[in-house]
């Protein structure tokens, strides 16, 4: 084997110094993992905080007599008319008949939207055609649907459910679009070079890589599937439909009734703040601990 001289020795070292920086970087860093109870800590305690703080203000507002009671309850107030429906039984009633309309929705919306989302991003006189007709129907706010759904299905859960479709497949299908639009094209490629037919690119190849995006657009499907809902509940209101959240907002409304529209505003307010921390917040983290964006965590 050759000798080499020491400017070329040294040039050696100095490249397998920058082999090794690059391969550091590539590797994922060795962070230690805070325990449960300061993740538990740092998620739970602020939003409690924040919430006190708004019982603070709202507790002062109330007191300083700025308003009638009929404007502004005492949090007091709210709070009896709260605990009285969940004593009785009641709550649990409106919470279910909401979330499995909008759960069932939403599964839809996926169903649907995905494929869809596939095909825009995939074929080009299909982005052209309906590309704009998605983002618009993005944008449409979902109660414009309700009275004509009433006229094409009647007072029914077809009507309902049809709302929440339309409210929740654009969101689903454009963030899948903006997720496969943000694939380095050589991965594609190199599933054609591989063999991989569309149907096997499109599962194993566009979908994980276009996972981030994707799951930011079924955060917004299920958001938009969650306030369609409600709009579609406020004004469908029949007695073969039940009594979900956004009836029992209507009640509140009818009835004149501050402390009832404001109790049925908080259990709308949690459900969707439940369905984020229990079913998206660990879906998210997830996703990005398996890419090792630990950083973002």
């Amino acid at each position: 084997m050759p000798q080499l001289d020491r400017s070329e020795a040294d040039a050696v070292e100095d490249l397998d110094a920058v082999g090794a920086g690059l391969d550091s970087l590539d590797a994922p860093v060795g962070e230690r993992r805070p325990s449960f109870w300061k993740r538990f800590a740092w998620g739970f305690l602020p939003p409690v905080l924040a919430l006190v703080l708004l019982i603070v203000v709202w507790q002062v507002l109330w007191a300083a007599a700025f308003w009638s009671e009929a404007q502004l309850p005492a949090p007091l107030a709210v709070w009896d008319e709260f605990w009285g429906r969940v004593a009785d039984g009641q709550v649990f009633g409106f919470v279910w008949t909401s979330v499995h309309r909008a759960a069932l929705g939403f599964i839809a919306g996926v169903v649907i939207g995905t494929p869809l989302g596939l095909v825009v991003a995939k074929v080009r006189v299909v982005r052209a055609a309906i590309g704009p007709l998605l983002s618009g129907l993005q944008s449409l706010p979902s109660v414009a649907w309700v009275p004509a759904a009433i006229l094409w299905f009647g007072i029914n859960d077809g009507a309902i459910y049809f709302v929440v479709l339309l409210g929740s497949v654009p969101s689903i299908a454009n963030g899948l679009v903006s997720g496969i639009d943000q694939i380095p094209p050589i991965l594609p490629r190199v599933g054609q070079v591989m063999g991989a037919n569309r149907l096997s690119s499109a599962r194993h190849i566009l979908l994980p890589a276009a996972l981030p995006g994707f799951l930011a657009g079924l955060k917004q499907g299920w958001a938009f599937s969650w306030r369609s809902l409600m709009a579609a509940e406020l004004i469908a209101l029949s007695p073969q439909l039940g009594v979900g959240l956004g009836a029992y907002l209507n009640q509140g409304s009818s009835l004149n009734s501050i402390e009832t529209v404001i109790a049925a505003i908080f259990l709308i307010l949690l459900v969707g703040v439940g369905i984020e921390l229990l079913v998206f917040r660990p879906m998210e983290r997830a996703v990005l601990r398996a890419r090792g964006l630990t950083s973002s965590l």
